[in-house]
């Protein structure tokens, strides 16, 4: 993947990273979740150098913490370590969303839903509809974070209850690149139309009859493509 950017970490602000008497473990962790939420919610742009004595000052740590976080990142497709240029951020191209995640998810997640159907609870499907009303408040504040982990745990969810721990473990492998896409994709998307996907999704889940999930599930994960230049949103931010 071309890499075309090299700009300074200082320009994009994180929050000191709590220290207080953590052991190194847990601040290494702290570490590695300030640094991919701050990726995936596109506060880094694609190509941008994570200079790791920038970092280390931003958030308040040595360059220990720093350094492994760019690894495990790295593991996770999030950052790519370059001859002469150390660590830069990955962007999510339609290429790799179209051709490489939407079939991946397709198919764990034709083959997984098929499973929960026979296996779900009323504690899955309740845990389920709380994902759908935090989606909601999520929509009505405008917070695409809030609404992007809802969306991604009503999915885990199903997951989950299906009992197949091998394609579990293939969803969960690629959480962080299907976490980026949302937000890429999330941003030129209606989070009202987000939330009413979902509610006909937990609504025919309840049937338990795949002919009404199935379809459903194919529509929902095989998104298009959004517009070129279509307007970037800080996933904090409110629409307006």
């Amino acid at each position: 993947m071309a890499v075309t950017r090299a700009v300074e970490t200082s320009q994009t602000e994180l929050a000191p990273v709590a220290d207080g008497g953590l052991k190194a473990g847990r601040r290494g962790q702290q570490v590695v979740e300030t640094l991919r939420t701050a990726i995936i919610a596109g506060r880094f742009e694609p190509g941008e150098r994570l200079i790791e004595s920038a970092l280390s000052t931003e958030l308040g740590t040595s360059r220990g913490p720093v350094r492994e976080a760019l690894r495990q990142l790295e593991n996770e497709g999030l950052v790519m370590s370059l001859p002469y240029r150390g660590a830069v951020v990955l962007g999510v191209s339609d290429e790799e969303v179209q051709h490489v995640l939407i079939p991946i998810r397709l198919t764990v997640e034709r083959y997984s839903f098929a499973k929960a159907l026979e296996t779900m609870t009323e504690d899955d499907f309740a845990e389920i509809a709380k994902q759908v009303w935090l989606m909601e408040q999520a929509a009505k504040s405008g917070d695409l974070t809030k609404a992007v982990e809802a969306d991604l745990q009503f999915h885990d969810i199903v997951m989950t209850a299906s009992g197949q721990t091998h394609t579990l473990q293939i969803w969960r492998s690629i959480w962080p690149r299907i976490r980026a896409y949302f937000f890429r994709y999330g941003r030129s998307a209606s989070l009202e139309e987000m939330v009413e996907d979902h509610r006909l999704l937990l609504a025919a889940l309840q049937t338990r009859d795949p002919k009404q999930v199935m379809p459903l599930l194919e529509r929902h994960i095989t998104v298009a493509t959004p517009p070129p230049g279509a307007k970037k949103l800080d996933p904090g931010k409110k629409r307006r």
